[in-house]
C-alpha cells in the first residue's frame, strides 16, 4: 500500500483504462498535455498532499480557529500548505491560459483536489471554494470583474466564498431578504445577514471575494428576485492594490462536528462598522443581468455539488485504506476453525466478517470515485467536444447525474467510514486514530450543497422529467449500451449485465408509475427513496463499467482481482436492495405524507 490517502493505482485505472483521458489532448484546448504531464500533476497533487496537507490535519481538527472579536486565528500550517498549492499551479489547473490557468482536462483537476481532500478536507475547502468561485465569475462576470478577481484567485492571493443561505431562511432561497440599493456610480449598497459561509472570514489571503445573493428593490418576490455580487472583504483600486475595507463583518464562528478548519461564519453586510466612501453599506457589484442571480450561483453551486461528492468519495476512501492497513497488522483471535488456544493470533483481516466490512468500503468508495470522475469527464464533454449534439448530450446526462453524483457518495461513502471505524473496534471510537475524524468530517456532506432530501426532490421532481423525460431517457439509454456490450461477452460479466438491466427497466417503470396520477404530493413523498434507489442502480452501472476495463479472462494482478470481488459484492449484496424500495415507490405510499405534525 503505497499511501493511506487514496490508491495511485486506481486513479490510473479509472483515468486511464477505464475514462481514457489522454484522449482529451486531442483537442484543441488540452493539446499541450499527454500522459505524462498528466502523470506528473497527479504525482505533484499527492506529493504536496501527503507532505504539506495531511501532517497537519489532525492538528485543524484539534485547535480549530477562533475569533477573539477583531480577527480570526488560524493554526500556521494552513496558510503555508495553501501557499504551496497555490505556488503549485494547481489553483488554475482547469482554467484558461489567459488568466494564468494550466487547461488541464476538468476530470484531471478534479482527481488532482482529491488528493487534498482525502488529506485535509478542512485546508482544502478553501481553494476548492475559491476555484469554484472563479469559475463562476469566468462563466459570468464582466472582463473587469474577471481582471479584478479571478486573477489575484488564480494566483492565491484572493480566496473566494458563496453567500446564499439566511438565519431565516435556510435552504429556502426565495426568503432571502439581504438588499442591494443601486447607487448612482453603478455600484450597489448591499446590507444583510448570511449564514454557513464556509472561508467567510480569516487572514489566510489577501482579500476575500463573496458572491453574494441578494434583492434589488423592486424586483420580482421568490428566487425570481433574486440577483449576484460580487462583495469583496477590500475594495480593489484600478490598479489592483487593495483599497478601503468593505463593510463586511464577522457576527461570529459556527463551531461543526466536522470540518473543523475551515472557518464557518455568519456575516453582516453592512451594519455599519465600516462605512466605504463614507457611506452606509457593503459596496456591491452586480455580476450579470439583475433577477439573474440564482441561475448563475447553480453554476457554482452545481460544480460544488459534484466536488462535495468526490470529497465524499475521498474521506470514504482514506478512512478505508486506513481500515485496511489496520486490518493487515492488528492481530486479535483464531480461525473459527482454529482449537488451539495456544496457537498465534492471526491479523483480523483473516476474519471473514472483516473482511466483508473491507469489501463493502471497496464497493462504496471505489465505485463513489469512479462515479464522480465520470461525471467530471461529461464536464470535458460538455466544454470541448467536436459537435453540439455531443456537447448537448453530455451536459444533459450530467444534469440528471449531478444529484446522484453529489449524494451517493454523501450516503455510502459515510457508511464506509462508518464501517472503518467498525474494523478498528473500540480503537477507531478514539481521537488517536484518524477515522473518527474522517466520519466527523464526511458527516456534513450529506448536508453540503442541498441536502439528501433536496438532491431527491431535484431527481424525481425535476431531472428525471425535464424535457418530457428526455434526461431519463438517456441515462437508460447510456445503461442499455453498457448493459449490451457486457451481454455479448456471455459468462459472468453477462449475467451480471441481465441484472442490471433488469434494475434499469424498473427505473423507467417506477418513475411512470410515481408521476401517472400527476399529484406531486404523493410522487415526491417518497423522492429520498428514489434518489437511493436509482443511485444503487447508477453505481451497479458504474461498476460494470469499470469490468468491462479490466483485462479480458480471470487473470491478472490482485488489483484486477479485487476490482472483480467488489463489482460481485456490490451486484450481489447492493443492488438487491433496490427492489424493496422499488416495491414502495409503485405502491404510492403516502405513511410519510399523511402523517400529520400533531402525531410526533
Amino acid at each position: 500500500m503505497d499511501s493511506l490517502l487514496l490508491s495511485r493505482r486506481d486513479l490510473d485505472f479509472l483515468l486511464h483504462d477505464w475514462l481514457d483521458v489522454t484522449a482529451l489532448t486531442a483537442r484543441e484546448r488540452y493539446a499541450e498535455h499527454d500522459r505524462d504531464t498528466i502523470d506528473a500533476v497527479l504525482d505533484l497533487s499527492a506529493e504536496i498532499a501527503a507532505r504539506h496537507f495531511a501532517p497537519h490535519n489532525k492538528k485543524n481538527d484539534t485547535q480549530e480557529p477562533t475569533f477573539d472579536g477583531e480577527r480570526v486565528h488560524v493554526i500556521p500550517e494552513v496558510g503555508r500548505a495553501l501557499r504551496v498549492f497555490a505556488d503549485s499551479g494547481l489553483a488554475g489547473a482547469a482554467m484558461d491560459h489567459a488568466v494564468g490557468g494550466q487547461q488541464l482536462p476538468q476530470v484531471v483537476a478534479h482527481a488532482c483536489m482529491a488528493w487534498f481532500q482525502a488529506a485535509n478536507v478542512g485546508t482544502a475547502a478553501y481553494p476548492f471554494l475559491t476555484v469554484a468561485n472563479a469559475n463562476l465569475l469566468l462563466a459570468h462576470g464582466s472582463q473587469e470583474q474577471v481582471d479584478t478577481y479571478v486573477r489575484p484567485m488564480v494566483a492565491g492571493r484572493f480566496f473566494g466564498t458563496m453567500c446564499l443561505s439566511e438565519p431565516q431562511a435556510g435552504s429556502s432561497l426565495a426568503d432571502v431578504t439581504t438588499r442591494a440599493v443601486p447607487q448612482p456610480d453603478g455600484t450597489y449598497r448591499v446590507t444583510g445577514t448570511k449564514m454557513w459561509i464556509s472561508g467567510g472570514d480569516h487572514d489566510l489571503s489577501e482579500n476575500i471575494v463573496h458572491l453574494v445573493l441578494a434583492r434589488i428593490p423592486g424586483g420580482p418576490a421568490g428566487v425570481k428576485g433574486l440577483s449576484l455580487f460580487v462583495v469583496p472583504k477590500y475594495l480593489v483600486a484600478p490598479d489592483g492594490s487593495l483599497g478601503e475595507r468593505n463593510d463586511v463583518v464577522l457576527a461570529g464562528l459556527n463551531h461543526k462536528m466536522g470540518y473543523r478548519g475551515t472557518t464557518n461564519t455568519m456575516l453582516n453586510f453592512g451594519e455599519g462598522r465600516h462605512t466605504p466612501g463614507g457611506a452606509p453599506g457593503a459596496v456591491g457589484f452586480l455580476v450579470g443581468q439583475p433577477h439573474h442571480g440564482l441561475a448563475y450561483m447553480f453554476h457554482m453551486m452545481n460544480e460544488a455539488r459534484i466536488g462535495v461528492g468526490l470529497g465524499a468519495a475521498a474521506l470514504g476512501y482514506t478512512g478505508y485504506l486506513h481500515a485496511l492497513d489496520y486490518a493487515r497488522t492488528r492481530p486479535q483471535g483464531r480461525p473459527p476453525t482454529g482449537k488451539d488456544a495456544t496457537a498465534p493470533q492471526v491479523p483480523i483481516i483473516e476474519h471473514a466478517d472483516v473482511r466483508r466490512m473491507l469489501l463493502a468500503q471497496k464497493s462504496y468508495v471505489e465505485g463513489g470515485l469512479a462515479l464522480s470522475l465520470y461525471c467530471s469527464r461529461l464536464l470535458d464533454e460538455e466544454r470541448t467536444a467536436e459537435g453540439e449534439a455531443e456537447r448537448a448530450r453530455a451536459r444533459l446526462l450530467l444534469d440528471v447525474l449531478t444529484p446522484i453524483a453529489k449524494s451517493w457518495p454523501s450516503q455510502w461513502c459515510l457508511a464506509a467510514n462508518d464501517l472503518a471505524i467498525q474494523v478498528h473496534g473500540g480503537y477507531g471510537y478514539t481521537r488517536e486514530y484518524d477515522v473518527e475524524q474522517f466520519y466527523r468530517d464526511n458527516r456534513l456532506n450529506p448536508i453540503h450543497e442541498g441536502t439528501h432530501g433536496i438532491q431527491a426532490l431535484d431527481l424525481l421532481g425535476r431531472k428525471v422529467v425535464m424535457g418530457g423525460g428526455a434526461g431519463l431517457r438517456l441515462l437508460l439509454e447510456t445503461i442499455d449500451a453498457t448493459v449490451r456490450r457486457a451481454t455479448a461477452l456471455d459468462g459472468e460479466v453477462g449475467a451480471l449485465a441481465a441484472e442490471l438491466a433488469a434494475a434499469a427497466a424498473r427505473v423507467g417503470r417506477t418513475t411512470a408509475a410515481l408521476w401517472a396520477g400527476g399529484d406531486p404530493d404523493t410522487a415526491l413523498a417518497n423522492a429520498s427513496v428514489y434518489l437511493e434507489a436509482v443511485g444503487h442502480v447508477v453505481l451497479a452501472w458504474i461498476w460494470l463499467e469499470q469490468l468491462l476495463a479490466l483485462p479480458d479472462g480471470q487473470d491478472g494482478d490482485a488489483f484486477h482481482q479485487g476490482k472483480r470481488q467488489a463489482a460481485r459484492y456490490f451486484f450481489r449484496v447492493e443492488l438487491p436492495r433496490t427492489g424493496p424500495q422499488f416495491d414502495l415507490l409503485d405502491a404510492l405510499d403516502r405513511t410519510a405524507a399523511d402523517t400529520r405534525p400533531d402525531w410526533f
